[in-house]
């Protein structure tokens, strides 16, 4: 029961290295199309969940990815007649990936994570003094 304050942190950290790691594949998917079927790369979100957890008698929420979904923003249309993928009006449709949105949500997810580790350090630490307290 002593230690369940370290868990919410451990769970937020985990949501937010999911979060990075979904933003870094948008970002390197920023120009993918699927050349089998011409289908643009959709823009992948976390979708985050509150947990309670109630078995050690002290209600306890955590935080968990609950699943990754698809953005459902329209394409991204170019007019290149050139291309191979272009439609019969000559529109290539590109991926909803916004770099500068995704570099935005990466460094708050970073931030977040800095967070949730700030406040397991600062748990961890007062269970240590607790412990040199009770030792002397």
């Amino acid at each position: 029961m002593i230690f369940k304050g370290l868990e919410i942190p451990i769970t937020g950290m985990e949501a937010q290295r999911i979060r990075i790691d979904i933003s870094s594949s948008n970002i390197a998917n920023v120009n993918s199309v699927n050349e089998e079927n011409g289908e643009p790369y959709r823009r992948k979100v976390p979708v985050f969940q509150s947990i309670l957890d109630n078995e050690s008698g002290t209600p306890v929420y955590k935080v968990k990815v609950a699943k990754i979904d698809y953005d459902k923003s329209p394409f991204k249309v170019k007019f290149d007649p050139n291309n191979p993928l272009a439609d019969k009006n000559g529109y290539v449709r590109l991926p909803n990936v916004d770099p500068l949105r995704e570099m935005v949500d990466m460094m708050s997810a970073i931030r977040s994570y800095e967070a949730n580790l700030t406040a397991f350090n600062t748990h961890k630490d007062m269970l240590l003094k607790s412990l040199e307290i009770i030792k002397a």
